[in-house]
């Protein structure tokens, strides 16, 4: 392997989450010195992954199947939806066990800078989902930052015509703070402590 291929593969790591270039030189060190026992495995399974996963048309979460084991679990309350920015909070919110309802992704915020409109978002489709009979309460459970809030402010006057009720998360989500970092009792009170959306 030549230089600019590592050179390469430093710069793809350091794009990843949490790795600046230092980090990624140390990730991509430790890659190479361990070829067989975790390199080829790890190319292999982002190759098979890369093709398996499929994000869902109903919720937006990313899964094997479609739709995803969420939305085809009959045994979740089918009354609420969960509305969080991306993925990673609704993994945060199904690693603490404590939410059994549906979820509805909007893949982001609205945000004026960024350019990210209500277009942008899956907002019409939440509205949709929002309608149905069955749907008696919508939880908005986006981060508790400027977008955020603003975005949740959005959404409850979209659906103020819905037969829902539309609540978001209370105490314990700190302001600044995001779903994917906070521990499980944290959630518990934000969840247990939702209120009324006021719009």
């Amino acid at each position: 392997m030549s230089k600019t291929e590592i050179d390469d593969l430093i710069i793809l790591l350091a794009k990843l989450p949490g790795l600046g270039p230092r980090s990624a030189r140390r990730v991509a060190l430790h890659l190479l010195r361990k070829r067989e026992s975790l390199m080829i495995p790890l190319s292999q399974k982002l190759s098979d992954i890369m093709n398996a996963i499929k994000t869902c048309p109903i919720c937006g979460n990313l899964d094997t199947d479609s739709p995803c084991n969420i939305c085809s679990d009959f045994r979740r309350d089918q009354s609420i939806i969960c509305v969080v920015e991306d993925v990673g909070d609704l993994w945060a919110l199904e690693r603490s066990a404590l939410y059994k309802g549906l979820y509805h992704v909007l893949g982001g915020t609205l945000s004026a800078l960024d350019g990210i409109g209500p277009d942008e978002l899956h907002i019409p489709k939440l509205v949709e989902r929002a309608s149905q009979i069955e749907v008696k309460e919508v939880i908005l459970a986006t981060n508790a930052t400027i977008d955020g809030q603003s975005t949740a402010h959005y959404i409850a006057k979209q659906l103020a015509d819905a037969n829902s009720n539309i609540s978001g998360l209370a105490h314990g989500v700190p302001i600044g703070g995001e779903l994917d970092y906070l521990d499980d009792g944290t959630l518990l009170t934000a969840l247990n402590g939702r209120k009324p959306v006021a719009y």
